[in-house]
This record gives structure tokens, C-alpha cells and sequence, in this order.
């Protein structure tokens, strides 16, 4: 980031993407581009699709793709531009305006003080107009909330506000409402009320697996190995051959300091084999526990080197930045 912002504006754009999915629009001769994408060959997709968009400028569904690579790719203006395209053609498509408002919050977090402010606006616009076109699309709602429980009154958040569209949710979908107010809890650091909550929410018995991936990542975070253990499993028990459970498995043993050599062997072939996306765990991410497990072992040389790796992905991650330095000095 160029320009750092105000630490009251930087909690604005704790944006997370929702699950990268085709429109409904998408037509059969875009599924072997579809594919591409959901390979992770994004620089294929755009190659393809700008000579798509230059032959019929008015699919929407081709402009949405687009962004959605550009995304990707974390070139968020030309991100923006398909994307504001996407919903010129097709207004009342509430899964273009969530990612377009991504898209405003992603270029935000690298623009100087009073453009950020700007594009901050345009965030909570996009997400509000996708909650209001569907309210059943469960990301924008979530990227709403989150929105408005980082960002202050001045570009439309507060706590109010997320908490009555957590209400909202709840009575659309219960679950995905209390993961809402699990998380509102977290950043009021009310963290009793969270891990109850998100305890209560790993013994729902619910088959979304996505569900028990959030409450793995909640107590990953929050250093309690059992619960994340159990919602790891709980996963495994819903699709044992989810492609995300290769990096949880992973992280589990380096957290646990067991296993090394099948652990470093998880984090690895997650790498290897699945795609750098924004609805995944990062790459970034998989390569910073790989140099925590090399650390572990007092192999600082490799320990920097994953680092160094993690940071070229994720640049501003702090707690990697502080233990580059940490294993450089050793």
C-alpha cells in the first residue's frame, strides 16, 4: 500500500470475498473459460475474454467473468471497470454489484486518504443494492455487515447498522446470521460471547461445509487446537475430498507441532494443486505456516524464504513481516 490510511479508515475495507461462482448468464461457450478460471489460469482468461468482449461488447457475462480475473489478479481497477460494465448491462444482478463493491473496497485499500473515502461510499452502495435486488445472496449480506461493523458513520457504517441487517439474516437464514454476530462479537472483542456462539454453531449439524471451514478459522485464530479440530472433522465428515481440507490439515499439525513431514507434505500439495483464489485459503497463508513449521525446526534459512514467498502474496501482513525478521536475526 502506497499511502497508509488512518487506522479508523483502514478498518473499512476488511472486505472478504464471497464464493467466486459463474452467473447464471453464462452461456455454453464460455464453460471451457469457465474453467480456466476455477483453475486458477486467470491470465488465460483475460487473454480469451478481451478478444470476447471486443467481438460482442453487450454480454454481460463475459464483462462479469472478466472482473472477476482481473480480481483475481488483484488489478482491482480494471476489475472495476469490467465489472461496472457487468452491471450497466444487467442492473438488477445482485452478484455483480456484490463483486463490484469487492472490487471499490479492494482498490480502496491502495488510495491516498480522501479517494479511498470515496470509493468507500461506492463499497457500501454496491453492497446495499445487491442485499436489496436478493436478499437470499447470503455473500453480499455478509459483505454488508462486515462493511458496516469495520467502517465508521462517515461513509455509512456503525454498529447499528450492522447489527440490524445481522437481525435481517438471521431471519433469512439462522445460521448465517449467528456466524454474522459471531464475527460482530470478534470485533468488539467480545470474545466469551464469540467462542460460545461459535461453539453452538460447530454442534449444529449442518451439511455446509463452509460453515465448519469459518468455525476453523475462528479457533485457528484463537489458538483453541480442539475446537478447530473439531470443526476440521466435522468437514471431513461432510465431503472428505473437499480441496480445502489438504490446507486445514496442515495448518492443524503445524499448530499441534506433530506429524512435520505430513504437514509440510499438506501444505505443499495444497499449493501445487489448488488455485490461488480469493473464496480459498491464501496461498499466502499456506506459505506462512510453512515457515512457522520451518521455524519450529530451527530451519531459519527455509523459515525466511516462505516467508519472504507469503509476503510477495500478501505484502502487508504484519505478524509475517514481524517473524521475517524475527528468524533473520537468528
Amino acid at each position: 500500500m502506497k499511502t497508509r490510511l488512518p487506522a479508523v479508515v483502514l478498518g473499512l475495507f476488511l472486505v472478504y470475498p464471497a464464493f467466486a461462482r459463474p452467473s447464471d448468464q453464462t452461456q455454453p461457450p464460455l464453460a471451457e473459460v469457465q474453467r480456466d478460471y476455477n483453475a486458477g489460469r486467470y491470465n488465460r482468461v483475460v487473454d480469451v475474454l478481451i478478444r470476447t468482449v471486443q467481438e460482442d461488447p453487450n454480454d454481460a457475462s463475459v464483462h462479469f467473468l472478466l472482473g472477476e480475473s482481473y480480481y483475481e489478479l488483484q488489478d482491482y481497477q480494471k476489475a472495476i471497470t469490467s465489472l461496472e460494465h457487468a452491471v450497466q448491462l444487467a442492473p438488477r444482478d445482485s452478484n455483480y454489484h456484490d463483486w463490484l463493491g469487492k472490487a471499490y473496497g479492494r482498490k480502496a485499500e491502495g488510495s491516498i486518504f480522501f479517494i479511498a473515502m470515496g470509493l468507500a461510499r461506492k463499497t457500501h452502495r454496491e453492497f446495499e443494492t445487491a442485499v436489496q435486488l436478493d436478499s437470499g445472496n447470503l455473500e453480499a449480506q455478509r459483505d454488508l455487515i462486515r462493511y458496516e461493523m469495520n467502517a465508521p458513520g462517515i461513509v455509512s457504517g456503525g454498529d447499528d447498522k450492522a447489527l440490524k441487517h445481522i437481525g435481517d439474516l438471521e431471519k433469512i437464514d439462522p445460521l448465517e446470521g449467528q456466524l454474522a454476530r459471531g464475527e460482530f462479537l470478534l470485533t468488539k472483542w467480545d470474545l466469551a460471547a464469540a467462542d460460545l456462539l461459535f461453539a453452538q454453531i460447530l454442534d449444529s449439524s449442518t451439511n455446509r461445509i463452509g460453515v465448519y471451514f469459518e468455525v476453523a478459522d475462528y479457533f485457528r485464530d484463537r489458538q483453541n487446537l480442539d475446537k478447530m479440530a473439531q470443526a476440521v472433522k466435522a468437514a471431513e465428515h461432510t465431503d472428505q475430498n473437499d480441496r480445502r481440507l489438504k490446507y486445514y490439515r496442515g495448518v492443524m499439525l503445524v499448530l499441534r507441532e506433530k506429524k512435520p513431514d505430513e504437514a509440510e507434505a499438506l501444505l505443499r500439495l495444497y499449493l501445487a494443486t489448488v488455485p490461488n483464489n480469493s473464496d480459498l485459503p491464501s496461498h499466502a497463508s499456506a506459505l506462512q505456516y510453512l515457515g512457522k513449521l520451518h521455524e519450529s525446526q530451527s530451519r531459519f534459512s527455509e523459515a525466511a524464504e516462505e516467508y519472504r514467498r507469503s509476503l510477495e502474496l500478501d505484502p502487508r501482513n504484519k505478524s509475517v513481516q514481524e517473524a521475517l525478521k524475527r528468524v533473520e536475526k537468528k
